[in-house]
């Protein structure tokens, strides 16, 4: 049991200590979708990890460089239910601010 709250501490570490790249990554990555893809309702899919800053965010991938890659979530009290939990998030995705209009986060 001591060994997995260990782990589950350096997990944390370890996000805490990547997300110092999470703001430029996510907006590079936003960048790259169309215009339409802002008005549709679409499923994103990965971990909703809480920044640095307390604002929770949608972990889905990794960079080139390495670096987190995702997108930040406006419902952050639903958001936080489903803290380091692989998640399914409905909703539209705004291109400028990187943020995902959620309707609906589920489990994965």
């Amino acid at each position: 049991m001591r060994r997995n709250v260990l782990l589950a501490g350096l997990l944390a570490l370890l996000f805490t200590a990547a997300f110092s790249q999470f703001t430029p990554t996510l907006h590079a990555q936003a960048q790259s979708q169309s215009p339409s893809a802002q008005q549709q309702r679409q499923q994103f899919a990965g971990l909703i990890v809480r920044l640095k800053n307390g604002q929770y965010a949608l972990v889905t991938g990794k960079t080139p460089q390495g670096g987190l890659a995702g997108h930040y979530l406006d419902d952050q009290k639903d958001a936080k239910k489903f803290d380091g939990k692989n998640v399914k998030v409905t909703g539209t995705l705004d291109v400028a601010t990187n943020i995902i209009h959620v309707t609906n986060i589920q489990s994965a």
